[in-house]
């Protein structure tokens, strides 16, 4: 029986990022920097599945407004966005209070334990937006995470003869932006989670779609701590929690503001398994929660190894 492709020792947060890691909107810097009243866009946006519908186009609501943002870029309301600009811009997102702090705390935490050390336990964090992924990119939180699974917007499409320039003579990167190159919605934000699930980040040549026994994907779905803020991150939390691992709903502002509502639906439908403030600080609700839930999982791998270490039979000996 060949050996398992992966030991299975990594637990893995994964976060969403728009008030999440963020307590608002990434797009926010896009707009104050070309002047654009944020409310207009996103009531424009709202109204673009029905625009389409009724001229028997179909459009997907999650991801419209990249589309939308392209219009912009084109009638001069966002002139010469490039994704160089968008990275910029990202730098201006402010992080949730505790952030980045929570996340090298974690890897802190597990490499004081001395048991977690000797099971290799390892910490991993991972982004899953439908925001865009320059600006994330761009962003003070991107040298503490893995991976960054989120939308991607592209400048001209390259034209005949474009497999002989080198990448100095594409100029990509400074590419005023005309089209949509990767689209991540509530549905397919699931597939970058099997992709975590799999290892498709760290081995290509393994398809998402591949049929894998559970002992060799790279990080179970019982080792994910799943943070998110709304409805539109139903799926992911039903895959995670169906399958074992652990699912936080965030929210920002009071009872009477910004989410909340609509994560304590999330927490009385039992799509997820707590929901607390966007505050990663020490002592709050969210830190203790996320703290204790890793806690758990590490001691459950190192259980379950400790488990087959002892299962495994001496070789018999002389009777004295």
């Amino acid at each position: 029986m060949p050996p398992s492709l992966n030991t299975q020792t990594i637990v893995a947060f994964i976060w969403d990022f728009d008030k999440t890691l963020a307590p608002g909107y990434m797009q926010d810097p896009l707009f104050e920097e070309f002047g654009i009243d944020a409310k207009i866009f996103w009531s424009e946006v709202n109204g673009l599945v029905d625009y389409y519908k009724s001229r028997d186009l179909s459009v997907s609501k999650d991801t419209a407004y990249l589309g939308h943002i392209l219009g912009y870029v084109r009638d001069g309301h966002f002139s010469g966005l490039t994704n160089a600009k968008l990275r910029e811009l990202g730098a201006r997102v402010p992080l949730a209070p505790g952030m980045p702090e929570f996340m090298k705390g974690t890897h802190t935490f597990v490499a004081n334990e001395e048991r977690y050390r000797h099971h290799e336990i390892k910490v991993e964090h991972y982004i899953v937006s439908t925001g865009l992924r320059q600006m994330i990119e761009g962003n003070p939180i991107r040298k503490h995470v893995d991976g960054v699974w989120a939308c991607e917007l592209l400048p001209n499409s390259p034209s005949r003869g474009y497999l002989d320039l080198t990448q100095e003579d594409s100029s990509e990167d400074a590419g005023i932006l005309t089209g949509i190159g990767y689209t991540l919605d509530n549905t397919t934000k699931t597939r970058a989670v099997f992709e975590i699930n799999k290892g498709v980040n760290f081995e290509p040549g393994i398809d998402v779609n591949a049929q894998m026994s559970p002992d060799d994907r790279r990080v179970p779905f019982g080792n994910m701590i799943y943070i998110a803020d709304g409805p539109s991150d139903v799926p992911v939390f039903s895959v995670v929690n169906q399958n074992g691992g652990k699912t936080l709903g965030v929210y920002t502002g009071g009872f009477d503001a910004g989410n909340y509502a609509g994560v304590q639906q999330l927490l009385h439908d039992g799509r997820i398994n707590l929901s607390a403030q966007a505050d990663y600080r020490q002592g709050t609700e969210a830190y203790n929660w996320l703290m204790h839930s890793l806690k758990q999982i590490s001691d459950g791998i190192c259980a379950s190894r400790e488990s087959s270490i002892a299962s495994i039979l001496a070789p018999a000996g002389h009777k004295i």
